[in-house]
């Protein structure tokens, strides 16, 4: 399929195959990129015709003692050889419930290779095709910088009135934090419903207790005063690299919820001056962001909502309309191809691509499933014992929610 493709800069200009989906890409660089996210330009070419018949022989060969698990961010070439697709959670769940596979491949990064650990049997074995494939945004929250954090909050008199939340991007040590000290994890699909339990568990949503909601900032921010009523006001940010993270005690009394200091790096990029230029270039156009973008995205797009939300928000949607997705680009990819009688558009002006999920690509997919299939197990994911039991308490209190 050929995309229409639309540069917003300097000039809009437009080539319109007959019947073709709408997709914005700028070929640019953004200097006020984060740094190491640098947005400088599209994917490699995809691998040689030799190496997909390598991945072919070698999947065919580990059969039914492998299961592959695909992250709707993996770029296609990978999507190709999972057996399922799905975000993070959903695919740990999808590998507890294949206790008969002995090997899972997580086409993902380190976290949630991690979760899909916790979850699986003992007799499983986790793998990463590429050990250096991790999550900025989970990295920004390291468990002694958290641990200084909660001994904050005690010297404040605010810890025993605070309840500990943790999303689901975030290290298993985090989510054993979260589980020993009564927290709960959640997903940007429930994040909701979490923070609700988390407040009735200090008093409720109108009394004085907080949450501590790492390491997504934003989620927390937008899900607390969106979707619960929290004044924004009383929402802190807690910075670990400042003495105290940055905040009084008097801050930290008066808040309800304290924010880590922590964001997506893809989600983060989009900005209010992306909905001005898209509505200005794209006629009629429904602006559809993920919840971990910033405050000022979420409250000026037209729907928000996790990465299953947009997806089932375009197969529901009708022929012809068009829309602005602010997410990962791999996936408003693969969505503009699925459906191209609706026009769909890259939020962003300039490519950015999850610059950590894509180290995960065909030649480290064929290493690692040609390594299993001449008995050699390579980047085996294990979590500590003491981590496991702790991170699979909180996980086991978000499955107890209303919803799962």
């Amino acid at each position: 399929m050929i995309l229409r493709v639309t540069l917003l800069a300097p000039e809009t200009t437009f080539t319109e195959p007959a019947s073709s989906a709408l997709l914005l890409l700028g070929q640019g660089r953004d200097l006020a990129s984060e740094r190491g996210v640098e947005c400088a330009g599209g994917l490699p070419a995809a691998s040689d015709p030799d190496l997909v018949e390598r991945a072919r022989a070698a999947r065919a060969a580990l059969g039914d003692r492998a299961f592959v698990l695909g992250h709707h961010y993996q770029r296609d070439e990978v999507i190709d050889f999972a057996d399922v697709t799905g975000d993070s959670f959903k695919l740990a769940r999808e590998a507890a419930a294949r206790p008969d596979a002995e090997f899972i491949l997580f086409c993902g990064v380190h976290f949630m290779a991690e979760s899909a650990d916790i979850l699986t049997s003992d007799a499983q074995q986790v793998v990463l095709p590429d050990m250096a494939a991790g999550c900025s945004m989970a990295d920004m929250a390291a468990i002694d910088q958290v641990e200084d954090a909660w001994d904050v909050l005690v010297e404040a008199g605010v810890a025993e009135d605070t309840v500990p939340v943790t999303y689901m991007n975030s290290t298993a040590a985090i989510k054993a934090f979260t589980g020993r000290h009564g927290g709960t994890v959640c997903t940007s699909s429930n994040a909701h419903v979490a923070l609700r339990w988390a407040f009735d568990q200090v008093g409720g949503v109108d009394g004085t207790g907080k949450v501590l909601f790492m390491p997504d900032q934003h989620l927390g921010r937008n899900t607390a005063v969106l979707q619960l009523g929290i004044p924004l006001d009383r929402c802190v940010v807690f910075d670990p690299r400042k003495p105290n993270g940055g905040l009084t005690t008097q801050e930290l009394r008066d808040a309800r919820m304290i924010l880590w200091r922590g964001h997506c790096s893809v989600h983060g990029r989009f900005s209010a001056q992306n909905l001005v230029d898209v509505r200005a270039a794209v006629p009629d156009v429904t602006v559809l962001v993920h919840p971990e973008c910033r405050h000022e995205v979420v409250t000026g797009a037209d729907m928000v909502g996790s990465t299953e939300y947009i997806i089932k928000a375009l197969d529901a949607a009708p022929a012809g309309s068009a829309w602005a997705i602010g997410t990962e680009l791999n996936l408003v990819r693969r969505l503009a191809a699925a459906h191209p009688d609706k026009r769909i558009s890259y939020l962003d002006s300039t490519v950015c691509f999850c610059s950590t999920m894509n180290r995960i690509d065909l030649p480290h997919l064929v290493w690692a499933m040609e390594s299993l299939r001449d008995g050699r197990v390579v980047n085996r994911i294990v979590v500590d014992a003491d981590d496991a039991h702790w991170a699979r308490v909180a996980l086991d209190q978000m499955l107890a929610l209303p919803g799962y």
